[in-house]
């Protein structure tokens, strides 16, 4: 089965290319985008369920695809204050599987069961296994989940609950990805990373935000980035809602990575045309937010020119900010893992060094809107 409304293009060598089952690469070994016209009949989407779907004409996916749900999206836009600075923080945590990784395996498993596939291969450090686990079984197609060895005992617990196979890898979490890639060689490598339709479940984050805003772009948008799924999908959203002519400019993108693995940080910071990532792992330290040490993003320079053509930036945070931004949380009557502590760490630094600029009349006071999120739930990391 092949799609006719939506072709593949390579990030690296440009190539474009039909749909296909297995198609997850480009042939020169790049990752792969969809292109695809999104549309917006806002008096519609307005009388509608208020789930992710309710974007359907923005999704890339046939009229009559199997959609894979569990009425998962619309999550609240809480407004929190930062040293001063009111925040409006995204509650993505509060998705069925505990994470915000439920937006891509929702489209992702929905595509896939369309295409009539019934076995997949996944690798993850945790959230993304439990999100294709779960809408592989509620989609009654087989996964196997590939997760490196000191994986959270919660996150295994999760994704075992959901009846996938767990294969515990040995390494770090490079190992852990090139022995999935290995095996989906004679199945469907249901990849959060490589397979575009991911993101475009990730991207209706950028969609609600702009809708409970009613229909605004907010001035600056502050995410955290490993491999880049959230961050990635919300630049393709809003750049559909640009293209659709339902917001007139983009927000600037802020990425967030813990200073302990920070290769994007670092690519960014080594000038402005730099986009090759550095692989981190000879300088990798220990951090506590396990879901974005990712030293060598398969997306890394998309990411770094994504940011960089936002006018954005990227903030690294030490192990002190994101615990003291872990128990501020908690003083809010939040609980989440402390990779959404570093996010919360970031907004942090990013208000505080803005408060700054203007005490010393670098910058006008304004009145900047800036939106974040919590992408994953403080029960997921139990125990770890």
């Amino acid at each position: 089965m092949q799609n006719s409304y939506a072709t593949l293009s390579c990030t690296h060598c440009g190539r474009v290319m039909p749909i296909a089952p297995r198609r997850w690469q480009c042939v020169c070994g790049g990752p792969l985008d969809l292109l695809f016209d999104a549309r917006f009949p806002l008096d519609e989407i307005a009388r509608r369920r208020p789930t992710l779907w309710r974007y359907r004409e923005a999704i890339p996916l046939p009229a009559d695809a199997r959609i894979v749900s569990v009425d998962e999206g619309f999550t609240p836009l809480l407004a929190l204050d930062f040293a001063g600075h009111r925040v409006w923080v995204k509650q993505d945590q509060l998705f069925s599987t505990g994470s915000y990784k439920d937006r891509g395996a929702s489209v992702l498993i929905s595509h896939i069961a369309t295409m009539g596939i019934d076995r997949v291969i996944e690798d993850s450090s945790g959230n993304a296994g439990c999100a294709i686990a779960a809408y592989c079984a509620r989609a009654g197609i087989a996964c196997e989940i590939y997760v490196p060895a000191d994986t959270s005992t919660p996150k295994i617990a999760q994704i075992q609950a959901y009846g996938a196979r767990l294969r515990k890898i040995s390494g770090n979490r490079q190992d852990t990805a090139r022995a999935a890639r290995q095996a989906a060689q004679t199945t469907c490598y249901a990849s959060h990373v490589w397979n575009p339709f991911f993101f475009h479940g990730t991207k209706t984050w950028a969609y609600e935000v702009c809708e409970q805003l009613g229909w605004h772009a907010p001035d600056t948008v502050i995410l955290p980035v490993g491999n880049g799924t959230l961050l990635l999908g919300a630049a393709i959203g809003f750049k559909d809602l640009q293209r659709a002519g339902v917001i007139d400019r983009l927000p600037r993108l802020i990425g967030v990575q813990a200073q302990a693995c920070a290769p994007l940080y670092r690519a960014f910071t080594a000038g402005p045309t730099g986009t090759e990532v550095p692989n981190a792992y000879t300088e990798k330290k220990p951090t506590v937010a396990e879901g974005i040490a990712i030293a060598d993003p398969a997306r890394g320079p998309q990411i770094v020119r994504a940011v960089r053509e936002s006018g954005g930036y990227f903030i690294a945070v030490d192990e002190a900010e994101i615990l003291a931004s872990w128990q501020w949380v908690g003083k809010q009557g939040l609980y989440i893992e402390p990779t959404s502590a570093a996010t919360m760490a970031g907004v942090f630094r990013y208000v505080r060094e803005k408060n700054a600029q203007v005490a010393r009349n670098v910058v006008a006071r304004n009145q900047e809107l800036i939106v974040s999120t919590i992408t994953g739930h403080g029960l997921k990391n139990i125990g770890h």
